[in-house]
């Protein structure tokens, strides 16, 4: 947004000083100009916001995409570990290793609903 285009306290002091200049007689005139900028500026920020709530919705959808192939590559890696480890009879790493796979995928959803 250009400085001519904000709106401030000055805008409505120079409206107020030009109706005294003018006169009561071009009043619509001025409520006209200064309402269509005001207008344009709640659309400015309204088109804005609609683009960040888009952004954010489609970033959350994708993070679910993200989020499916992180299980399915966590269950896959975790099924050979679970076997060498329990034929083994490493309970405690199978363990430590189960928990360190939840963790990553918690750490990663929570990542995702966060942007």
């Amino acid at each position: 947004m250009t400085r001519e285009e904000e709106l401030g306290h000055g805008d409505i002091e120079a409206a107020l000083a030009t109706r005294r200049e003018l006169g009561a007689r071009y009043d619509a005139e001025l409520v006209e100009g200064f309402a269509e900028r005001i207008e344009r500026a709640v659309d400015r920020r309204v088109a804005d916001q609609v683009a960040l709530q888009r952004g954010r919705t489609a970033a959350v959808a994708g993070g679910g995409a993200r989020q499916l192939a992180l299980g399915i590559v966590s269950l896959v890696a975790f099924i050979p570990i679970s076997i060498a480890l329990g034929v083994n009879g490493e309970f405690l790493a199978l363990l430590v290793t189960l928990a360190g796979i939840v963790g990553v995928n918690l750490a990663h959803a929570w990542q995702s609903r966060q942007s």
